[in-house]
């Protein structure tokens, strides 16, 4: 049987960059049994020392943490150094490193990447412009976006544009239906337009699944002969208006999302 871990990622913000950590290290790892605990904000002595005690309870612990201000991260080590549990400081190399590059001593102020700044308010105009814009919304205006997705049904243009939109672009997206064409304005934007398209046979899967959730009684969403000459198509117009397409069979959210950053890089520098 195999020995099962307790993590306990620990973070004086809200541990978003612990969690995208985690997922990595836990990709390597596929038969590792575990269990999260979450301890965000932790800024005070009283705080850390909680953490302590429940760590001392807890079988097979292992600290993960991002703690910028040196006293909160120096007690938490020096605590799991005297009681031998695994403890690791995602920042503790980087920043000193980072210190004698730049010249600069950090400012060592936690949630520092939350700052309300320019680029932070330009992500949250992202993403109200993303969620006015979904599913073929008020196209008019959707020429004012930075990217814009075209797809079939079920391609993850929704949950991709989402993702796009909290990196800071502006994502419109429109779904690619029989008898409705796109308007010619939408192939005239200095948006990057991006034809998503995916396995007939995976869509035909999607789309049940789908129906049963919904209990939609559909008759062609889920029929493959339909789905195909739907896919066909959607990729044909893509390639009469040359537009640049990913195959979302076999990826992520977040694979789909950075090549199509990429492609704006590349598009921007073109232009």
């Amino acid at each position: 049987m195999n020995k099962k871990y307790n993590f306990f990622l620990v973070s004086d913000s809200t541990g978003e960059t612990l969690d995208r950590i985690f997922l990595a290290i836990k990709a390597q790892f596929r038969n590792m049994e575990f269990s999260i605990q979450h301890f965000s904000f932790i800024r005070t002595s009283a705080q850390t020392a909680q953490l302590m005690e429940q760590c001392k309870k807890t079988a097979n612990p292992i600290i993960l943490y991002t703690l910028v201000e040196s006293s909160t991260s120096n007690f938490i080590k020096n605590e799991s150094k005297s009681l031998n549990i695994p403890c690791f400081g995602v920042l503790d190399h980087l920043i000193p490193q980072f210190e004698n590059l730049f010249s600069e001593k950090a400012t060592r102020r936690p949630s520092g990447q939350h700052e309300l700044n320019t680029e932070y308010y330009k992500k949250i105009e992202a993403i109200q412009y993303t969620l006015a814009h979904d599913d073929g919304q008020q196209l008019e205006s959707m020429i004012d976006a930075d990217v814009i997705l075209l797809g079939v049904s079920r391609t993850s243009k929704t949950p991709t544009s989402i993702y796009l939109a909290e990196k800071g672009f502006k994502t419109g997206n429109i779904p690619l239906v029989s008898h409705h064409e796109v308007p010619d304005f939408i192939f005239k934007s200095k948006a990057l337009l991006v034809g998503l398209y995916i396995d007939p046979d995976r869509l035909v899967d999607i789309r049940k699944t789908r129906m049963n959730l919904l209990n939609d009684k559909q008759q062609d969403y889920a029929n493959i002969d339909f789905i195909k000459d739907e896919v066909n198509k959607s990729k044909k117009m893509f390639t009469t208006k040359k537009i640049p397409t990913i195959d979302v069979t076999r990826k992520s959210v977040e694979e789909t999302a950075a090549a199509i950053v990429k492609m704006y890089e590349i598009k921007k520098t073109d232009d």
